[in-house]
């Protein structure tokens, strides 16, 4: 079937829309396996869900912003290829899900014509750059930071230095002190500043949640704005090199940081800064969206909403403020599981172009935020927004709690999220009306460990889990408390206090909130109550609800369930089928040969010398595989290769002569002549390695055993 596509649509993302397809194609052929499939599609937005056969497709958005055209494509698309309804995630993305397979080219090509891309929103590579959803309009912030989320966007798209990296990385970019877009949990945070009139960011390096979270160390109190981005790609160049890439647990940046510490983190930053593309980076920061599209209201005074209806008073108490630019407003819209049906996604945008700029934002709490409101017509887009069920009082308060979609849809969910949500809220609903006026709690909820939900940084967290209880096992919440900020403002992660039965969650909420309202001084944060009372305290009001002597039938079915809960997994992205992997090893190299040479034609010879490089990495780690040598790092890749193969027929003749080869990469200045030969020089490799792989079968017969793997979902 072919594809449609406008006239709107580049030629790279054509490119990538038709290579998809024909991946498709090999797929359903029988020429490609389900293994080799995955991991390219990831990278294309492509996730496989929990239910066999359909996908979920994530939309890649850029800090959340997003116009008002823009989202009524993507509800459009949502009825024409899934079920109707957008889900926006913590990282301001939006996921559309139940997609065939065959229908996400066609998908992604009528996304791109609105100027949205799925490229790279999954897999080993950088993922949506998220940004304060206030930038722009934040009282606090020194300057606007999208325009540098929105460049730091664009550069690493299809940038060689982060397509094939060992695991995903992640960016934030907060619009103050306050850290609004939690870079202490990032690869790299920034936090704008201006020092003696110069713009620049501090940086924050390797955070990062999951099962063993890492709050972010401090590279730098100030780097000025037109490095940043050089030093960020300094920083994934390093990872890409040292990082791990065998144990999948073990191979965020952050265990890389750990593990070396941060002044050698440094100093290998600092060995890379010859090899970069740009030594410096200017960014239009021109604040055009605010200064030039919306007028100042210099005769608008402190807005006053004068009425009687109550549900508005609180509404405009807990989900507008006024912005930065004097008489106007920004109002927040609250969304349940941030979960919205196409129709009222349409409606939306009509209320959008009636009553607010064309520049909505998604918030990293899973609601929208939109901008540009006049005060008079803040009652009219009330009542629109009543309507559509998106006036709930209460945004980004203890009572908006963040979730994942959990075992709905997730591949590795132990338990509802949605459920337990929906229960949560209920509670705090009916029982603490007013907890719509405290934003110092936040709650969040993940279906597993893994943490899309943000548990660990909730003041409040709750993570699915299991509990055994004789021969049957029941759905659990691990509680952890005490992440997020405190009431200096630091970021902290929360503690692991206790593990209880799902159905005792709202049993457990109302424990802990109602000691914070009898025993908390006024004004006292939360965390920083948590940590006068310390976890043994929290651990002993809980310890009753984990007792397992009095549970009941209902503590053995999840929430939104009727069934007796198991610990079944999600049906795997991947086939049982056995796959060569030297030989698709070598696949991969000869294709990062392919575009090496497409590169140094377009004379891009950073780029060039980067697929080079990986053509390399990638050539020795396949003749390392065929030796039954255990390959992880690519550091290492390059150091047992140079000892295991001198003097091999066609290879190099003394140890360190390979090493220096190849890491010459970061010792030169990216020229056309160094690019020209150092690509000549990985393609003679790629040569000698597939020459040694055909005399070795020839002498040893077909890949051993080791030689070969069932793919399978990791």
């Amino acid at each position: 079937m072919s594809i449609a596509f406008s006239s709107n649509i580049s030629s790279a993302a054509q490119r990538d829309i038709i290579d998809l397809q024909k991946k498709i194609s090999g797929l359903a052929s029988g020429q490609m396996t389900d293994e080799q499939f995955r991991k390219f599609r990831l990278a294309r937005g492509v996730y496989g869900q929990r239910q066999a056969g359909v996908q979920m497709i994530r939309i890649k958005l850029p800090y959340g912003r997003i116009t008002a055209d823009q989202l009524t494509r993507i509800a459009d698309v949502s009825d024409k290829y899934a079920t109707g309804n957008l889900h926006a995630t913590t990282r301001q993305d939006i996921q559309l899900h139940f997609v065939k397979l065959a229908d996400s080219p066609q998908l992604w090509a009528d996304l791109e014509d609105a100027g949205i891309t799925l490229k790279e929103a999954c897999g080993n590579t950088v993922r949506n750059v998220t940004g304060s959803a206030r930038a722009g309009i934040d009282p606090l912030e020194p300057f606007d930071i999208s325009p540098y989320a929105h460049a730091i966007f664009e550069y690493f798209l299809r940038n060689p230095i982060c397509q094939d990296m060992g695991r995903k990385f992640k960016i934030a970019l907060s619009s103050s002190e306050k850290d609004s877009a939690y870079g202490y949990m990032h690869d790299i945070g920034l936090i704008p500043r201006i020092q003696d009139g110069q713009r620049g960011f501090k940086v924050l390096l390797g955070g990062g949640l999951g099962a063993q979270p890492f709050a972010a160390q401090t590279a730098s109190e100030f780097i000025e704005e037109n490095r940043v981005i050089p030093f960020i790609e300094a920083v994934i160049r390093v990872f890409d090199r040292y990082g791990e890439r065998t144990k999948r647990h073990k191979a965020r940046m952050k265990y890389l940081l750990n593990d070396i510490g941060l002044e050698e983190f440094q100093n290998r930053v600092a060995e890379e800064w010859t090899a970069l593309k740009n030594k410096e980076w200017a960014v239009n920061s021109a604040e055009s969206a605010v200064n030039g599209l919306y007028a100042p209201r210099p005769e608008a005074s402190q807005y006053d909403p004068k009425t009687e209806d109550s549900k508005f008073e609180t509404w405009f108490k807990t989900n507008v403020f006024e912005q930065k630019q004097t008489g106007w407003y920004a109002v927040q819209l609250r969304v349940l599981l941030g979960d919205m049906h196409s129709d009222t996604a349409r409606a939306l945008a009509s209320l959008v172009k009636q009553y607010a700029g064309d520049d909505i934002r998604v918030t990293v709490n899973q609601g929208y935020l939109l901008r540009f409101v006049r005060p008079e017509n803040l009652s009219a887009l009330y009542e629109g927004l009543d309507t559509l069920g998106l006036a709930t009082p209460g945004f980004d308060t203890t009572a908006d709690i963040t979730t994942c979609p959990g075992t709905d849809t997730c591949n590795l969910a132990i338990s509802s999220s949605y459920g337990i949500t929906r229960a949560l809220e209920t509670m705090m609903h009916e029982e603490f009306p007013d907890i719509v006026f405290n934003n110092d709690i936040k709650i969040k909820i993940s279906g597993c460990m893994n943490g899309c939900g943000q548990h660990s940084v909730g003041n409040i967290g709750f993570h699915g889990s299991s509990i055994k209880n004789g021969a049957a096992v029941m759905p659990a919440l691990q509680v952890l408390l005490g992440g997020g900020f405190n009431g200096a403002g630091e970021g902290q992660l929360g503690d692991k206090v206790v593990k209880i039965p799902t159905k005792r969650g709202p049993e457990a909420l109302r424990l802990l909130l109602r000691d914070y309202d009898t025993n908390a001084f006024e004004g006292e944060y939360f965390n920083d109550y948590y940590g006068r009372q310390g976890k043994n305290y929290f651990y002993a009001m809980l310890k009753p609800l984990a007792d397992l002597k009095l549970v009941t039938a209902d503590d053995f079915i999840d929430w939104d369930h009727t069934d007796q809960y198991s610990t079944e997994v999600g049906v795997g992205e991947c086939a049982g089928v056995m796959i060569d992997l030297v030989a698709t090893t070598l696949d991969e190299a000869t294709e990062k040969l392919t575009w090496a040479r497409e590169a140094q034609g377009e004379s891009r010879w950073a780029d060039a010398l980067y697929h080079a490089y990986n053509v390399f990495i990638t050539s020795a780690k396949a003749a390392l595989m065929s030796r039954d040598v255990n390959t992880n790092t690519q550091h290492g890749i390059v150091s047992d290769f140079d000892r295991v193969f001198v003097g091999e027929e066609g290879f190099h003749g003394e140890e360190g002569q390979f090493k220096t080869l190849v890491f010459s990469i970061n010792k030169q200045e990216p020229s056309e002549a160094f690019a020209n030969e150092f690509i000549a020089q990985s393609e003679q490799f790629l040569t000698a390695v597939l020459a040694y792989r055909e005399r070795q079968i020839q002498f040893e017969g077909m890949p051993a055993l080791h030689e070969l793997v069932q793919a399978q979902d990791s």
